[in-house]
């Protein structure tokens, strides 16, 4: 049997991980449903929150209670199909399975009432909630069709995927509070700030870092950091001279993303470990920074 080349080794190194982190951010986000947001009547945003308030619809008018895993499945559909033929096939194939997962663990993962109290349902039902997204996210795994949704309105309007985000949200809130009393509306916006601001601390992905390498050796480090990174690397001087030595040296300009970091030790380890490498933290950048890879 032919062994394995490197590459394949890595690929399958990377999509065993992200399966693993898939199925724990499914696990997590039916726990933060189903201990926590579900026994309090507590309106998560997104397509988690649709799919309660049809779900709530149902129950209140029919007396029959759909399956809210079922519910969360048929909405994602759409957006899935349409990601399929306008983005990255890589991204949506992730997405599919991690919708997939997060269907059979809201399904499997029974509804237990530790308490009914909504503020600490909506308080720990966020922080789980948002830990699972942030850890997805963290790992370039988007976690449902609305996903897609929101980068496709981004693309065509130009609106930031916050602004998008908070419309959708506050249709959310404001449907459950029409529906079902305004107290679930105040509750559930406390449960989706916790969620975000914990996605925010998990998900480092959006800080921005730039990065001044100086090397005699760019050739190698240049190589060393496309092998693991998808970012431009710009030769800002290939004349420089090191005061004390006198020597040749180049610069090198990059950005990355924090979430990058270690990637970009291991480059530098490997293509020139006597390089002077500066790291300026938290800048801005205009124009393309493409953070999935679309």
């Amino acid at each position: 049997m032919k062994p394995k080349t490197e590459e394949e080794n890595w690929i399958i190194s990377e999509y065993t991980h992200k399966l693993t982190v898939v199925f724990l951010y499914a696990l997590l986000y039916a726990v933060a449903l189903n201990f926590f947001w579900r026994p309090a009547n507590i309106y998560t945003g997104g397509i988690t929150g649709f799919s309660q308030i049809l779900t709530t619809i149902f129950e209140k008018y029919t007396g029959f209670q759909p399956s809210i895993s079922v519910i969360y499945y048929l909405i994602n559909l759409p957006f899935l199909i349409y990601g399929w033929f306008k983005m990255n096939k890589k991204l949506v194939v992730f997405t599919v399975i991690s919708v997939t997962f997060a269907t059979v663990a809201i399904e499997l993962v029974p509804t237990i009432v530790l308490t009914k109290d909504p503020i600490i349902c909506a308080l720990f039902g966020g922080a789980i909630g948002g830990a699972s997204l942030g850890l997805a996210l963290k790992n370039g795994i988007a976690t449902g069709g609305l996903d897609i949704g929101i980068i496709a309105i981004r693309k065509k309007t130009g609106k930031s995927i916050g602004s998008i985000s908070m419309i959708i949200n506050g249709i959310i809130v404001l449907a459950a509070g029409f529906l079902f009393g305004f107290p679930y509306a105040f509750y559930s916006v406390i449960s989706i700030i916790v969620s975000g601001k914990v996605t925010d601390f998990v998900y480092t992905k959006q800080q921005k870092m730039q990065v001044l390498i100086i090397t005699r050796n760019p050739d190698k480090i240049i190589a060393s950091l496309k092998k693991r990174l998808l970012r431009g690397i710009t030769v800002l001087n290939d004349e420089a001279e090191g005061a004390y030595d006198h020597r040749k040296k180049t610069v090198l300009l990059t950005v990355i993303t924090r979430y990058e970091l270690h990637q970009l030790e291991e480059a530098i380890e490997e293509g020139d470990p006597n390089s002077f490498v500066s790291i300026s933290e938290n800048v801005h950048t205009l124009g393309k920074f493409d953070d999935f890879g679309l």
